[in-house]
């Protein structure tokens, strides 16, 4: 694919997450030619670690978040770097710059969206220069809401010339762990470590706003206005109670927004915000309703609690930050592997047009939605960054489908994530 030693480095192989990425890509190695190496601090660790999976990494380099040089020597040897390595608030800006320093697309995993709006602010620029894609929330939040409601938009204006005025998502499990669960079956040591992470940022009060990644002051205001984040749980027109998001109800609407303003940019027109909304779908029926809604409104206290903690002064938050980070797992606990093939889950959309045409999609898919079916669409995700003429032109900080684009959207399937067509 390139004339670099790899086309892909897994940095932080040895990750809950990082281990399943290289597997996804040794199993995809059979398929596609490319060449890539496990990133780690230790290149014997990291062959035992991936042994245990059953993964023999073609090659390993050795980098340390640490050590500026070793980033910099990992990031020139790379097409594409695929950044495990968590928190990324205390680690993440290294290998970025590392990245952009060498012209090497770089993807990573974050929710702590204060990061991200600070990696925009000092980063884009630079990268647009030299012709870097900076592609940050790249897993579960929020590659799949992210390239779904893209594929909304796109039909929108092919089939009407309009635009979308409204998008309102629903995720629901169909399947889950084997029995019985375990509390680690549903979140890991590094993205409690994040959740701390990003608990003590100084610049977390921005989570709760939609617009918190767009840097045009008035696009901004008019999302503002078009599409606050509701934490509010509801009724869904099939029925169902629909929960606010987890585990963050904060993430995935700027992203969102975002590529909404970066596809206005690039057409050259004025951005009209949309309503975005979206949930879990808690389905059942009428005798289980109160159930149902009482199991929404914890996960609303709890969403809403978080967004209170993001507005509290800096001490409070500081010290909430290092207890919560000394009482959590360490970022190296997460589910047990045998546990995460068992989960099903999608994704339904339903738009409407500023003509009042109404268009729906959806999204399908395998796998434990953080921790297995994640590491397999960032997996792809990068062979796409990779693969010369597989992405859409561009550079700079992107979203997923702003950085991906939708033309090669079936190679997703491949990694248990099935997009499905635009219906309207």
């Amino acid at each position: 694919m390139s004339d670099r030693d790899f086309d892909v480095v897994v940095f932080g192989a040895t990750s809950v997450t990082g281990r399943r990425v290289a597997s996804y890509l040794a199993s995809r190695m059979g398929e596609a030619e490319f060449r890539w190496a496990a990133g780690a601090r230790d290149a014997g660790r990291a062959r035992e670690v991936l042994a245990e999976e059953g993964v023999v990494a073609p090659d390993t380099v050795v980098a340390d978040v640490g050590d500026p040089q070793s980033l910099a020597v990992m990031a020139a040897r790379a097409r594409v770097v695929l950044n495990l390595v968590g928190p990324y608030t205390l680690h993440g800006r290294p290998v970025i710059e590392a990245c952009v320093d060498a012209g090497t697309d770089y993807a990573d995993l974050t929710g702590e969206i204060p990061l991200v709006r600070r990696v925009i602010a000092e980063f884009d620029e630079r990268a647009r220069e030299s012709g870097t894609k900076l592609v940050q929330v790249c897993g579960f939040e929020a590659l799949p809401p992210d390239l779904a409601v893209a594929l909304l938009a796109e039909a929108a204006a092919e089939r009407w010339e309009d635009d979308l005025a409204e998008v309102d998502l629903a995720v629901a499990m169909t399947g889950g762990p084997p029995m019985p669960p375990r509390p680690s079956d549903f979140i890991s040591g590094g993205t409690l470590q994040s959740l701390a992470a990003a608990t003590g940022d100084p610049d977390s009060a921005v989570i709760v706003d939609p617009a918190c990644l767009v840097t045009d002051k008035d696009m901004a205001d008019a999302i503002r206005r078009a599409s606050p984040v509701s934490v509010v749980p509801r009724r869904g027109p099939g029925g169902e109670v629909v929960a606010p998001m987890a585990p963050s109800a904060f993430i995935n609407p700027s992203v969102i927004h975002r590529s909404a303003a970066l596809r206005a940019a690039k057409a050259g027109g004025h951005l009209e915000p949309f309503a975005y909304r979206e949930g879990i779908a808690i389905r059942g029926g009428t005798a289980t309703l109160p159930v149902r809604y009482a199991v929404a409104g914890a996960l609303a206290g709890t969403q809403a609690a978080i967004g209170r903690m993001a507005q509290t002064g800096t001490a409070f938050r500081d010290r909430a930050a290092r207890a919560m980070s000394k009482v959590f797992p360490d970022s190296g606990a997460g589910p047990a592997a045998d546990r995460l093939e068992a989960w099903r889950w999608r994704m339904d959309l339903r738009g409407v047009t500023r003509g009042g045409r109404e268009l729906s999609a959806g999204v399908d898919a395998d796998g434990h939605p953080g921790y297995l079916a994640t590491a397999r669409m960032l997996g792809e995700a990068g062979l796409l960054l990779a693969e010369e003429g597989a992405t859409p032109d561009g550079a700079g900080c992107l979203t997923p489908s702003a950085a991906l684009g939708t033309e090669r959207i079936e190679r997703f399937d491949r990694a248990g994530l099935r997009f499905e067509p635009v219906v309207g």
